[in-house]
């Protein structure tokens, strides 16, 4: 099939999908694969719609704000100039301020698994593209979760990069000490390729193997999660598969290493400001994020700086974590379904429940991937999917153990109920 081709179908695909799935905030008609040479040449990717796209307007899943800009991210001139061909913007949770891509405005992105749940969010609509098979490879921000937990919900690929690895000018803030941007993806090839283009670099000869791979369970982090019996019992499971090739497996206290610190009082007081003028100026919000705005705003400057404080000791931790460890492991997510319209999973708020494994990355600063475990395709569910932390600046280890741990059988993409593309493809 040709390049041009493969674009035409990735379209059709994305139209045929929308009422079932509700992936996109906008999808191209007139795009082709130019023949481009370059790392990602014919690759089809969708970008979130919080992401600037020159031309095209970005809305931010909001309800007025909708800016074209005459200049796109540095994240997506650098995906094109290596010959993706950006097929759709998708949607997300409103300013991608939450975990479930329920949008008050452009209505619920659908999980490919069962349309009745979520997807996660913030970036649910670019996981829902890859994990349905309708593109290649597609673009999210992560700011407490948001490319980890919608990758693990649908169960594909996701990497969260180091704070500043990949530029965010051109990317709508949400908490802008926080924000990264990063690929979502059904292989490991294909995210270590997007990877690559964003962030300007080149992955190094993967591993053959991970023999001697020194891995610690953060215990306290683990076992006070609020997990479903098949990701823990599936957790534990993995631990012992990473034990049998060869990695050396430890368990660490950590206690500093524990939700919820100050999370909220330190996203929330940068969301406040991000959003203070649209507010002053009583531009409508959904329900949900509004709610989260009004408490973000009575955040004061002294818990802002205690909860800056927080941070520091966190990084102490972590870093004294790495001092005896290669990488973290625990799981991406601790529930896998979150039913749309309900705001509890069981008897918790699906906010803490969902971002339980991934918000504190976030605040540490530190890259992770999530990566969906194989041997679970009769669960009537994505896979439990796991989480790997890595040192600073350190991608290139999280996507080589990724690569083996793929090789190996350990985790890799089971396609959904709903899927349009072929599974052994890019």
């Amino acid at each position: 099939m040709s390049g041009s081709d493969q674009v035409r179908e990735a379209i059709e695909h994305l139209h045929a999908a929308q009422d079932r799935l509700n992936a996109c905030t906008l999808i191209a008609e007139d795009v082709t694969a130019d023949g481009r040479p370059g790392l990602l040449s014919g690759i089809t990717v969708a970008v979130k719609d919080i992401i600037d796209q020159r031309g095209l307007p970005t809305t931010c899943g909001s309800g007025f704000y909708r800016e074209v800009p005459a200049v796109s991210a540095p994240a997506v001139d650098r995906l094109e100039g290596e010959g993706a061909v950006i097929v759709a913007r998708t949607n997300l949770h409103e300013f991608a301020y939450g975990f479930s891509s329920e949008n008050n405005w452009f209505g619920p992105v659908r999980n490919p698994w069962d349309p009745a749940t979520s997807p996660g969010g913030s970036s649910g609509g670019s996981a829902v593209a890859v994990a349905a098979g309708l593109v290649d490879g597609a673009v999210g921000t992560d700011t407490g979760g948001s490319i980890r937990v919608p990758a693990a919900m649908t169960g594909i690929f996701g990497l969260k990069v180091t704070h500043g690895r990949i530029p965010t000018n051109g990317v709508f803030p949400l908490a802008p000490s926080l924000d990264t941007v990063g690929p979502l993806a059904r292989n490991m090839r294909t995210l270590a390729l997007l990877y690559d283009a964003m962030a300007k670099t080149e992955t190094g000869p993967l591993p053959g193997t991970i023999e001697g791979l020194r891995i610690v369970v953060p215990r306290m982090w683990v076992d006070g999660g609020p997990m479903e019996a098949l990701v823990q019992s599936a957790f534990e499971a993995t631990i012992a598969e990473l034990r049998s090739l060869g990695a050396q497996v430890a368990e660490l206290e950590l206690g500093d290493i524990l939700p919820w610190g100050k999370i909220q009082e330190l996203a929330g007081a940068e969301a406040a400001h991000v959003h203070r003028a649209f507010r002053a100026a009583g531009q409508p919000y959904g329900p949900e994020v509004d709610a989260r705005l009004t408490a973000a705003e009575a955040v004061t400057a002294v818990e802002y700086l205690e909860a800056q404080a927080w941070r520091a000791r966190l990084i102490e931790t972590v870093a004294e974590a790495f001092r005896t460890a290669d990488v973290l492991v625990t799981p991406a997510i601790a529930q896998r379904r979150k039913v749309i319209g309900e705001d509890k999973i069981g008897d918790q708020h699906y906010r803490p429940v969902l971002s339980w494994f991934s918000a504190l990355v976030n605040h540490s600063g530190n890259p992770a991937i999530a990566l969906p475990l194989k041997g679970f395709e009769s669960t009537g569910g994505p896979p439990p999917s796991l989480q790997l932390v890595a040192p600073w600046w350190q991608e290139d280890l999280l996507i080589g153990v990724g690569a083996h741990l793929e090789d190996r059988g350990v985790v890799g993409f089971i396609p959904p109920p709903i899927f349009y593309g072929d599974p052994h493809g890019r």
